[in-house]
């Protein structure tokens, strides 16, 4: 996913790019209004996180200007006014999402997975991946046209390997999307692997095409076998 951080603040847009880029997001910046206007009207991008106050202008404006674009990128508002008019405003204007500052990175991300998986399932109901299809509105796995019994962390996992078949997925970025803030509570990835080591296992019983595959010193990946 291609996310564009506006953001002034530049303590926060090293804090964000660090860790958005070891989540394994592609990140661009825009310190101030006109750049943030400039890229907007040349790159396309997943998500946009738009903080409202900029130098130079009033990140409202560029929401407006994006939605003119009638793009399919997503909208996340960070931003320290918290007031509900601010909220109403944006979320009004086309805002996805609104998160006041300050605020978790792992709260950050589990977001942005979600307006992910919105944006990238709208009008869908299903995701195929090789002989497996996940029904989104009854949560239900077949393989080859058998239900495979998932457990919801299970599932969850899942359908987040499925939604990213061809991306490498970190440890980190793994452990935020299932247990979001809980997942900082453990001291190793002993509950993440334990996790994939079961869905291997019941995708091999099902004679799935493809398994989970470790990507050493990266995380994991759905592999075609």
């Amino acid at each position: 996913m291609k996310i564009l951080i506006v953001e002034d603040q530049l303590q926060m847009v090293d804090t964000l790019t660090t860790y958005l880029e070891r989540s394994g997001y592609i990140c661009e910046v825009a310190t101030n209004y006109e750049k943030a206007e400039e890229k907007i009207g040349v790159y396309t991008y997943d998500c946009i996180l738009l903080d409202i106050t900029l130098p130079g202008g009033n990140g409202l404006n560029l929401l407006t200007l994006l939605r003119k674009q009638r793009t399919n990128t997503g909208v996340i508002i960070l931003s320290a006014k918290d007031s509900v008019d601010d909220r109403i405003t944006g979320l009004q204007q086309g805002a996805d999402d609104y998160l006041p500052k300050p605020f978790h990175l792992s709260e950050l991300n589990a977001r942005l997975q979600a307006l992910f998986r919105r944006l990238k399932f709208e009008g869908n109901h299903s995701v195929h991946f090789e002989n497996m299809e996940i029904d989104i509105e009854s949560q239900k796995v077949r393989i080859n046209a058998t239900e495979l019994v998932l457990t919801k962390k299970e599932y969850e996992l899942l359908l987040f390997f499925a939604s990213n078949p061809e991306r490498v997925l970190s440890k980190t970025a793994l452990a935020e999307h299932i247990w979001g803030d809980n997942s900082d509570q453990s001291d190793s990835f002993d509950f993440l692997y334990s996790q994939i080591k079961n869905l291997r296992r019941k995708l091999s019983e099902a004679s799935a095409f493809f398994t989970i595959q470790a990507v050493y010193g990266l995380g994991y990946k759905l592999f075609r076998e």
